[in-house]
C-alpha cells in the first residue's frame, strides 16, 4: 500500500486539511506577534506554536508558509526606500504558491509529519528520525521562488527521541531564510533545548462566536447557541467537529439524565448508554461516552473545589453539579474517582474487555460513588 493513500495524518476526520483553510479565527493576537516579527526584520529561524490541540495552529502555520513563500524579499535601495509592510498574512487566491501548496509540490515547502509504517500498510504511530532526516536534502537544495525555505513539523509532540534530536541539529544552524514551524499540542515534552531555539506562540480557545465561523467555514452547520458546544469542546475546532459528527452534545445531555439520578441509578438509562457502545461499530462511541463522562467528573470537581457557577453546557448543569459536588471535600472525592474510573476502563478496554459491559460497570461505580460522598 503505497504513502498516498492512507489517511493524511494532520487532517481531522470531517474537516479539510488546515493548507485549505482560508480564514483563520480568534487568533489575531498570534498573527499580530508573528507580522510585528516580519516587518521589523526580526524573524526568528524556530517558531513553537503552543496551545490545544483543534485550535488553528496548524491553520496558522500553512496561512503563514503561504505568505513567507509568495512575499518577496526586499532589498532596499538608497533611492526609494522599503515598500509600505504588509498589513496581514493573505496571499491572492490566485497566487502559485496558493496553488502548489494545496497540491504538495511547492519546494519551499517542507512538510515533516508521521509516515506510513515499514510494511507501508498503516501511518506510523510516530515521527521517526528518517522523516525529520529529509531536512539536510531540502536545505542544501537551491532555494527557488523568492528563496525563502519553510518546513512545518506537525506535530512536533509525535517525535521519537532520535527524530528531536535530529530536528535540533537543523535548528542550531538552518540556512539563511529558512523558518520552521513545530506544532505542539505538549510544548513540556520536547527537549528544553528544541524550546530555547525557538520562539513560542501562545493560541487560545476560541469564543463562541469565532467557533461557529471555523465551522461554518469547514462546511459544518453549528447550532443556534454556541456557548454549549464552545464549552464542551473547550474552544477547540477539531474538538467541535468530532462532538458535531457523533452528537455529543446530546450525549452528555443524556450523562447528565444519568446522574441526576445517583446514588439511586436510572438501571435503564444506564443499560441504553451501554449498549450503544457494544461491538466493534461501538468502539467511537465507547470513547465518546468515556470523554464526556471524564468532562462531567472533571466539571464536578472544578464546581465543589471553586464553589462558583462554571459557565454551563446545558441548562441545567450547574444545579445538579452543585448538588453532587457541594464541597471541596466532595469535589477531591470525584477528583479521585475520575482518575481511578478512567484509568481501569482504558486498562479494560487494552484487554478487550466488551465495552458495553466495561460502560454499565463504569455507571455503576459512579452511583457508589455518589452514595459515599459528602452532600454538604
Amino acid at each position: 500500500m503505497s504513502d498516498d493513500v492512507l489517511p493524511e495524518p494532520d487532517r481531522l476526520d470531517g474537516a479539510p486539511h488546515p493548507r485549505e483553510t482560508v480564514r483563520l479565527f480568534g487568533q489575531a493576537d498570534a498573527e499580530t506577534q508573528f507580522l510585528a516579527s516580519f516587518t521589523t526584520g526580526r524573524m526568528p529561524h524556530g517558531w513553537l506554536l503552543t496551545g490545544p490541540k483543534g485550535i488553528g495552529k496548524a491553520s496558522f502555520a500553512w496561512r503563514a508558509a503561504r505568505f513567507l513563500l509568495a512575499t518577496p524579499i526586499v532589498q532596499v535601495d538608497g533611492l526609494f526606500g522599503a515598500p509600505p509592510p504588509p498589513r496581514d498574512l493573505e496571499i491572492d487566491h490566485d497566487h502559485p504558491v496558493v496553488s502548489r501548496l494545496k497540491a504538495l509540490s511547492e519546494p519551499g515547502l517542507c512538510l515533516i509529519r508521521r509516515g506510513p509504517r515499514t510494511d507501508g500498510k498503516a501511518l506510523s504511530d510516530v515521527i521517526r528520525v528518517e522523516d525529520v532526516r529529509r531536512l539536510k536534502s531540502f536545505f542544501q537544495m537551491t532555494a527557488d521562488g523568492n528563496g525563502r525555505r519553510v518546513v512545518i513539523v506537525d506535530c512536533a509532540d509525535e517525535m521519537n527521541p532520535n527524530a528531536a534530536n535530529a530536528l535540533l541539529k537543523e535548528l542550531e544552524e538552518p540556512p539563511p531564510d529558512a523558518v520552521l514551524f513545530l506544532i505542539a499540542h505538549r510544548p513540556s515534552g520536547l527537549l528544553p533545548t528544541i524550546r530555547s531555539r525557538c520562539r513560542v506562540l501562545r493560541f487560545q480557545p476560541l469564543a463562541p462566536e469565532d467557533l461557529r465561523q471555523a465551522l461554518e467555514q469547514a462546511g459544518l452547520a453549528p447550532p443556534a447557541e454556541m456557548s454549549g458546544l464552545t464549552e464542551l469542546a473547550g474552544g477547540s475546532v477539531g474538538t467541535a467537529i468530532a462532538l458535531l459528527a457523533q452528537d455529543g452534545l446530546s450525549l452528555y445531555a443524556e450523562l447528565l439524565r444519568l446522574l441526576q439520578g445517583v446514588p439511586r441509578l436510572d438501571r435503564t438509562l444506564a443499560l441504553h448508554l451501554a449498549d450503544a457502545c457494544a461491538g466493534k461499530q461501538g468502539e467511537g462511541r465507547f470513547d465518546l461516552t468515556l470523554a464526556l463522562l471524564d468532562t462531567a467528573l472533571a466539571r464536578l470537581a472544578r464546581r465543589g473545589a471553586s464553589g462558583a457557577p462554571l459557565t454551563p453546557i446545558l441548562p441545567e448543569e450547574d444545579a445538579l453539579l452543585a448538588r453532587l459536588s457541594p464541597s471541596p471535600l466532595a469535589a477531591r472525592g470525584w477528583a479521585d474517582f475520575a482518575a481511578s474510573l478512567t484509568q481501569r476502563a482504558r486498562r479494560g478496554r487494552a484487554v478487550n474487555l466488551d465495552p458495553a459491559a466495561l460502560t454499565f460497570d463504569m455507571f455503576l461505580e459512579l452511583d457508589r460513588q455518589a452514595a459515599t460522598l459528602p452532600t454538604a
